[in-house]
């Protein structure tokens, strides 16, 4: 029955139902109903549950996840998946809900997440919610970067599992993957992630997140892995994720609407700092910091002759020894579980973390080696001056090799990443500066207090003048390259380092501002005025003994540059844009 709108002249469909409700009850409507009813059966949802449900042959579980999870095993080359449409997907977030019950997860931690693509014009804005949780990459980042080796993908059926026994909570995961995944657990101390709820896949159960959602939009499939690679050399996966040709994600995103090109993340334009990792902050500026030390007092071991190395360098090698060995107790501060650090090194063949720590626990031997071979009362009293001259001097170099191979190692954890701003063109001689600065600064400093304890020898203020020349020369540098982040404020684009400037300029101005006061101060200021005012010429060179205001200026050097590298290391991590699945929230 159709009415007319006497303002419009249009026709308004009533509905059949509507049209029946003013009717009294008569065969023909009884028999309108029953049609009406019937036609009702065959829309498609009520149809599939209704078909599900009258099928006696199946149980319970079947009838109602047959179509969602796998009946059978992978085969060879293949493996478990999410398969999730977008087009069913609402943000409703009850999966995540059930993903939180089901695993009994703490408040901060969250395994699945659903971020909001948004793009489009203003004439046809589009809006997509996703959903995601751990890919299980073909090639999962997480396994190969661990160096405890507590992450293992079943080869029978792909799920890439967190084992939390073996985890040490050093939380590298959480950097290596690209999609955030893995989410570190501060009440147990260690990383946790989805697994695919692969206990009730073996019983033939469908994982809490396919289970708790209401449209069926997320279900288990089985994919060939081959093709997955092939997809991710293509760059086909989803927009505004990171790209997949890393570790080859293996979730499905099917849609059957075309994506405007321009969808971005909710959260594309918002920057935050992140996490400082302060232990991590004060290992890597001390350990660098004893490796240049050692560099250099080897060095002008070489250069300067034995009255280097008798008068100053033991005094050097000591206090270089000391901090390697403080910043080495300062990296298990990081951990979750620092009694079971012994583990690290289980990693080696993957992990550029196993390698950093079994290279820097090679410096530290070799280091304290070196130290007693100048000490008068160590290797000198057992094997005489010659013999402990030529230990150390092996062991020196030793030392010197295996510190550099640490640098660059921790330089290639951060690399590893495949973060653009962690690159190894910016990570590796960013590190490599702060260990010539420190190392020259601390050289520095504890040769002027030996020379005003124990003497000076011809070439002390030589050397002294070359250390200062080198703080000069790698300051400058550094904090040169350091600045050059600024340039992208004026992109149009908002780019990696435009939101690393943005960050370090807004949220971290106070912190920008000290580390680049102190670096100029340190490194620049104090310096040039001493190494023209202070050091006196070769003739009176043997003779010298620094003043104390010299040794004041020294020490402030010293102070100034530590500071401010463990202010630029903070930046390091604080300014760093996060690598996570569009809109995803932590």
């Amino acid at each position: 029955m159709t009415g007319s709108n006497p303002g419009s002249g249009a026709s308004v469909i009533r509905s059949p139902l509507l049209q029946l409700a003013g009717h009294a009850e008569s065969p023909g409507v009884r028999n309108l109903l029953t049609e009406l009813l019937r036609e009702q059966q065959t829309l498609t949802a009520v149809e599939r549950f209704s078909r599900q449900h009258d099928d006696s042959a199946l149980s319970l579980k079947a009838r109602t996840y047959s179509d969602l999870i796998p009946t059978g095993m992978p085969g060879a080359g293949r493996q478990y998946a999410f398969e999730v449409n977008l087009d069913a997907c609402t943000g409703c977030k009850a999966c995540v809900a059930a993903c939180h019950n089901l695993n009994g997860l703490e408040d901060s931690e969250i395994w699945r997440t659903v971020g909001v693509l948004h793009g489009g014009t203003p004439e046809a804005p589009a809006q997509q919610t996703v959903t995601t949780a751990c890919h299980h990459c073909v090639d999962p980042a997480c396994m190969t970067g661990c160096p405890v080796s507590a992450y293992e993908k079943d080869p029978a059926t792909g799920i890439v599992r967190h084992l939390d026994d073996q985890c040490i909570g050093c939380q590298y995961c959480t950097l290596m993957c690209p999609y955030d995944a893995p989410k570190y657990s501060h009440a147990k101390g260690i990383v946790r992630k989805c697994d695919m709820c692969s206990d009730r896949l073996t019983s033939g159960e469908a994982p809490a997140c396919v289970q708790g959602c209401p449209n069926g939009a997320i279900a288990i499939r089985i994919i060939d892995q081959a093709r997955a690679i092939q997809a991710s050399e293509s760059g086909a996966f989803l927009a505004g994720a990171p790209a997949p040709d890393h570790t080859v994600p293996t979730t499905m995103y099917q849609t059957a609407r075309p994506a405007p090109q321009n969808m971005l993340p909710a959260d594309y334009y918002s920057v935050s700092p992140e996490s400082d990792h302060p232990p991590l902050v004060i290992m890597m500026v001390l350990t660098q910091l004893a490796v240049g030390a050692f560099a250099f007092d080897v060095l002008f071991d070489r250069i300067f002759g034995a009255a280097f190395a008798e008068g100053w360098g033991f005094l050097n090698a000591a206090v270089a020894l000391v901090l390697a060995v403080g910043a080495l107790g300062a990296a298990t501060l990081h951990l979750g579980r620092p009694q079971y650090a012994f583990r690290a090194v289980l990693g080696l063949r993957t992990s550029w973390m196993s390698r950093e720590i079994l290279a820097f626990g090679g410096f530290a031997g070799l280091g304290a080696l070196y130290a007693a071979s100048l000490a008068p009362w160590g290797l000198r009293t057992l094997t005489g001056d010659a013999v402990a001259l030529r230990i150390g001097a092996v062991a020196g170099v030793g030392a010197v090799v295996l510190g550099l191979a640490g640098v660059a190692c921790s330089a290639m954890i951060y690399a590893a990443t495949r973060r653009s701003h962690w690159r190894g063109a910016v990570t590796g001689p960013r590190f490599l500066a702060t260990t010539v600065l420190l190392g020259a600064a601390a050289v520095h400093t504890v040769s002027t207090v030996g020379a005003r304890i124990g003497g000076s020898h011809a070439n002390g203020p030589t050397a002294l003048r070359w250390l200062l020349a080198i703080i000069i020369i790698s300051s400058a540098a550094k904090l040169l390259t350091e600045a050059v982040v600024f340039r992208h404020l004026r992109s149009l684009r908002h780019s990696v380092g435009k939101r690393v400037a943005l960050v370090m300029k807004r949220d971290l101005r106070s912190t920008t501002q000290a580390r680049f006061v102190l670096g100029g101060v340190g490194g620049l200021g104090i310096p040039a005025l001493t190494v023209t005012a202070a050091l006196p010429g070769p003739d009176l060179a043997a003779n010298w003994v620094p003043s104390t205001a010299f040794i004041v200026s020294s020490v402030l050097i010293l102070l100034s540059l530590v500071a401010g590298e463990l202010l630029e290391r903070s930046l390091f991590f604080r300014a760093a844009p996060p690598s996570r699945m569009p809109g995803a929230f932590r």
